[in-house]
This record gives structure tokens, sequence and C-alpha cells, in this order.
């Protein structure tokens, strides 16, 4: 008897706590696209291969990348099968810190190839360029901002396709 208040007790609580979990942002579907948390360069070369990739480097504890995800989201949706947005968490993968040099985060860029073993970006100017530096897009931005190089990243493998 004592087993069977025991096991009615725990089913109950169960059931009750079974939709308090908050739902995990990575698994909700928004629209069509979505967002690739990377931790591997291998993961940005195979998404070269398709198009386009927007680069976002941050941190979980960092305000300004935090406000920066549904944006991200946003440019996922609305480059879904041109361009591949991408997200890398520097707490779980350091080793981009010091291969893409970021300080301070959030630090963007949209990659658009590689050549002779080195990434070229795009520059907010629409030049591609192998010096990341000159690509980099600092701080929290305006989405229009990011659509800008996303779409002379595209205009640029455009014409590179033709």
């Amino acid at each position: 008897m004592k087993q069977l208040v025991i096991f009615s007790i725990l089913i109950i609580a169960v059931l009750f706590t079974a939709g308090c979990a908050e739902p995990n942002p990575t698994q909700e579907s928004h629209d069509n696209g979505y967002v690739v948390n990377t931790t591997e360069l291998g993961q940005i070369n195979t998404s070269l291969e398709e198009g386009p990739v927007f680069l976002k480097i941050g941190a979980e504890w960092c305000g300004p990348c935090q406000k920066m995800e549904p944006i991200l989201q946003e440019l996922a949706n609305k480059y879904e099968g041109k361009a591949t947005i991408m997200s890398v968490d520097i707490d779980q993968s350091p080793e981009f810190i010091e291969y893409f040099g970021v300080n301070p985060i959030p630090d963007s860029c949209v990659i658009i190839g590689i050549e002779n073993g080195e990434y070229v970006y795009i520059q907010e100017d629409g030049n591609a360029s192998k010096d990341r530096f000159t690509a980099r897009i600092l701080g929290l931005r305006d989405k229009q901002e990011f659509e800008k190089v996303l779409d002379l990243a595209l205009q640029k493998e455009n014409i590179k396709s033709k």
C-alpha cells in the first residue's frame, strides 16, 4: 500500500511538472530557416559550398550577443537556401577567438569563399578581402546593415558563377 501511494504521488508530480519546461529555442521552428550553432571551422567550410556564410561570434553571457539572436533568426529565414547564418559561442569554442582575432564581441563577418587556404570576406562596401579586420562588423547592428552585406555577398557570388 505504501508503494502504491508513493507511486501515485510521483505520477501526479510528473504530470504537474511536464508542461513547465521552457522550450529550447534551437529546437523551435521559426518559419523555414535556422541558425547553425557551429563549433568547428569544418562546418563553415562545408556551408561555403552552398553560398556565403554570415558568422556571428559571441557568448551566452554577452547582452548585445543575445539581442542579436532574433536578428539572426530573421536573417536565417530571409536567406534560407541562399546563405548560411552561423553563430559561435567563444566559451564553447575558444579556438575561434585566436583564429579570427576576436575582440570585442559580438564580432560578425560574411565569408564568401576560400582562396589558397584563407577565408575571403565581403566588406561593407562590397569589396572582397582576405583581411578579416577590414570586413568585421563589430557590435550590435540593425538587421538592415547585416542584410546589406549579405546582399553584396550574394551579388559577388552571382558574378563569380557567371
